[in-house]
């Protein structure tokens, strides 16, 4: 990109109030995996690093990586950082002062894992709607073993009901914690996408079905936390791609689409809606041209983030401009450019992401020892 190619006046450089939370811009950091906590879940001051430098980059939100919200049954991944304990909670704190210091509000993202985590490689019992194994392998650059996983144990309504405390405790300690906000990970394989998903539910109760019921969790989680958090900003992802399966898209196109939204716009302060890794252009649209995001904007009267490629000026502006979306989730963009917001305020050029980054595991380490190479 060259500074004849930059629009200095670029739309994700304005201004925007997502609910009540008052962003400098509308780039926002997408939540990334980064397995680099303590081995019992507690962040570390790398980590307070690592968040912080988003912050001071120019972006105008950071979401946290998915954090797991109680010790039962929802860590996905080894040295994944957990919101559960009072060390927990102390690790976030200096995560969440950091941020601030640099100026950016940062929203902690919730995820339970339910049958795709990769623990079970290690002996951890999961659990999911139905006993179904994922498609797909372990992740070894998250630190699996490769190989397929499991099939979970079917969760009975007492599950049920432990999840969605378990939400909500580790909503409570977020808030302690002092974050900006939450958001519901229910998106991309992850627990919640896997009662929305039709092959991994296969439940002939009120959660099995038709899609209104394989929402139906999603949305009893976010009537809990606001019930409990009041008007704190709760948002929730969604998607139809995940990490075991980029080609799913949801059977019923906007139709289905439109009884998600409608399921969780109540209580959902915004809607993020991502693409696991996959271009914007090639997941978002459905086959009448009309893209989910706009759809999700229109039937929810809600903010919608928008995820896929949107490192990339003209695409993003198309988003903005179009209608399709009000903030920007970068995930790989941003990871190789910790301060693309300043970069394209500047003209500057964009560096491109290498997949080395992540390689041989997918940590604050392996990009550390990338950058000194590149230093080198």
């Amino acid at each position: 990109m060259t500074s004849t190619e930059t629009d200095l006046a670029h739309p994700a450089l304005e201004p925007y109030d997502l609910g009540p939370l008052a962003l400098r811009n509308r780039y926002a950091v997408a939540p990334m995996t980064r397995i680099s906590a303590t081995p019992d879940g507690t962040p570390t001051a790398q980590m307070a690093d690592y968040y912080r430098e988003y912050a001071a980059g120019g972006f105008g939100l950071i979401i946290t990586e998915g954090i797991y919200p109680d010790a039962a049954h929802s860590q996905g991944y080894l040295n994944q950082p957990g919101l559960v304990t009072a060390e927990h909670t102390a690790g976030w704190r200096a995560v969440v002062e950091a941020v601030h210091d640099a100026g950016a509000p940062i929203i902690a993202q919730l995820m339970h894992a339910g049958a795709i985590s990769q623990g079970n490689a290690y002996g951890f019992e999961t659990i999911g709607p139905s006993p179904v194994p994922p498609r797909g392998r372990m992740m070894e650059d998250y630190g699996g073993v490769g190989g397929p996983w499991n099939a979970p144990r079917e969760m009975t309504a007492a599950d049920i009901e432990e999840v969605i405390a378990g939400y909500v405790a580790a909503a409570g300690n977020a808030r302690a914690a002092g974050f900006d906000g939450i958001e519901i990970h229910a998106a991309n394989g992850y627990l919640l996408d896997q009662f929305l998903t039709d092959y991994t539910n296969q439940r002939t109760d009120e959660y099995g079905g038709p899609v209104a019921n394989r929402i139906r969790l999603t949305a009893r989680v976010l009537r809990a936390l606001r019930e409990a958090l009041g008007d704190f900003p709760i948002g929730v992802r969604l998607s139809q791609t995940k990490v075991n399966d980029f080609t799913y898209r949801w059977p019923g196109g906007a139709a289905d689409a439109r009884i998600v939204f409608e399921a969780v716009a109540a209580d959902a302060t915004y809607l993020h809606i991502a693409s696991e890794g996959r271009n914007f252009l090639e997941t978002a649209r459905f086959p009448d041209g009309t893209t989910i995001t706009a759809l999700a904007r229109e039937v929810s009267g809600r903010p919608v983030i928008a995820n896929g490629g949107m490192h990339a000026l003209p695409q993003a502006a198309d988003v903005l401009t179009g209608g399709h979306a009000d903030v920007l989730s970068l995930g790989t963009g941003a990871l190789a450019n910790p301060d693309l917001p300043r970069k394209v305020a500047t003209g500057a050029e964009l560096a491109p992401f290498d997949r080395e980054m992540l390689h041989p595991m997918a940590n604050l380490d392996t990009t550390a020892a990338w950058r000194a190479r590149q230093r080198a």
